[in-house]
């Protein structure tokens, strides 16, 4: 009895020890960025990078660091290229965490778009599909300090109604402009020629610069984003879609109305994460940012990890 009591003390014991590292039901995958050895994980296209072992959160042992040579439009050629793709079961909804830390110097592109960071493409799309002219691409970003969240659905435009507004006629559309725009308090859309096709954009912001408050650009910051896909009623893309964006725990953006997919791809769901930082114009100065411990899940989580809790008190929702 007393052997069988040791056992089971032993057995709670490595539950409790394993159950922060695998987090709660609905997590799909984490990255700690502990080491470079990005393949043995399931990243792949490149799947190269650096992890820097003196800036990383407490409970950490590094970071990926993603430093930008003043012109630059990549992350560093010298420090690894990155190119980091992760395929992941299909999933109508997607939640993603992660650290961020920038240097004292940062100031983005300096720009009204990019840099480019994260972004989820779906299973229309092939292992390789470039992020820009997709059928669906959500990006999780900041621009000029603020927040950022943008959708582009390029492939989806009927090339023979550039202009048209098709929201109420026809399910063989775009919803991310060319083809009629969305209202729903976006901060800007697109449509602009790229060769034979057009290309379009939706973007939403946060209210506030907070990636630029000088009293705490050098900080770790959590982030996390969500999408939810909206649904398909009798071949019909309904305005139900959602998506969110938390900073340091206090959400900044918040849209529950969306139209993320027509009646024309009923089935679309994510299924790929990228990594990969770009600043299109070259980065107007000498400047790093840091990522640390990355999670996607299907619902929002909060203690997914044996790293310190995010710096508010969140609840999962």
């Amino acid at each position: 009895m007393k052997k069988r009591m040791i056992q089971i003390n032993l057995y709670i014991s490595f539950c409790l020890f394993l159950f922060p590292l695998i987090g709660f039901s609905g997590t799909i995958f984490q990255e700690n960025f502990d080491d470079a050895n990005f393949a043995s994980r399931g990243w792949y296209d490149g799947n190269t990078g650096t992890v820097d072992t003196n800036n990383h959160i407490s409970g950490s042992t590094a970071s990926l660091i993603c430093h930008f040579l003043q012109g630059g439009t990549n992350c560093n050629p010298a420090d690894g290229m990155y190119a980091l793709r992760h395929k992941f079961t299909p999933t109508s909804s997607i939640y993603m965490s992660y650290w961020v830390k920038h240097s004292a110097n940062w100031v983005g592109s300096g720009k009204s778009y990019h840099p480019h960071m994260f972004i989820l493409l779906t299973n229309l799309n092939d292992d390789y599909a470039g992020p820009a002219y997709s059928h669906l691409g959500a990006y999780v970003e900041e621009n000029q300090g603020y927040p950022q969240l943008v959708i582009q659905d390029g492939q989806n435009i009927d090339e023979t109604k550039i202009g048209v507004d098709l929201t109420s006629i026809s399910e063989n559309r775009s919803i991310a402009g060319c083809n009629g725009n969305q209202s729903v308090g976006q901060n800007q859309n697109e449509c602009y020629a790229s060769g034979s096709v057009h290309w379009n954009g939706v973007t939403w912001k946060g209210a506030s610069a907070v990636f630029f408050d000088p009293a705490q650009i050098t900080n770790w910051h959590f982030v996390e984003a969500y999408f939810q896909l909206n649904t398909v009623s009798n071949g019909i893309g309904q305005q139900d879609g959602i998506l969110r964006y938390w900073f340091d725990g206090k959400l900044v953006i918040d849209h529950s109305n969306v139209i993320l997919r027509t009646g024309q791809n009923p089935t679309m769901q994510f299924n790929q994460v990228i990594f990969s930082p770009y600043i299109g114009d070259g980065s107007p100065a000498d400047q790093t940012f840091w990522i640390d411990d990355l999670t996607l899940a299907t619902t929002r989580q909060t203690g997914t990890t044996s790293r310190p809790s995010p710096p508010t008190n969140l609840k999962a929702q």
